[in-house]
């Protein structure tokens, strides 16, 4: 599975909610949606370095714990102050209930 990389189980994400994985000194954050959809983004606020896993998740906005900055986690986009730089996103896939991010190109 080239450039895939398993980062957990997919039932230990909660609807509505997101887990920190580390990887190779990197720090990534994984979602789940109501839906059972899943996405991976950059896990740290581009504004602070916070861990964007301690944050809230309301629908698809990841709400950054220490200065409420929002970002879209499906797109990376920033939301709104004081974050104004996006986190990357990373391709997602679940198989036999394995969480699986692509990292590599």
């Amino acid at each position: 599975m080239d450039g895939w990389i398993a980062a957990c189980a997919a039932d230990e994400i909660d609807e509505e909610d997101v887990i920190r994985f580390d990887h190779g000194g990197r720090t990534f954050a994984i979602y789940r949606t109501e839906d059972d959809r899943y996405f991976a983004t950059d896990g740290l606020c581009t504004h602070e370095q916070v861990h964007l896993a301690d944050g809230l998740v309301m629908g698809t906005i990841i709400e950054c714990p220490k200065h409420n900055g929002r970002f879209d986690f499906t797109t990376g986009a920033a939301k709104g102050a004081p974050v104004c730089i996006a986190l990357q996103t990373y391709p997602v896939k679940v198989e036999d209930g394995q969480v699986f991010l692509r990292l590599g190109s």
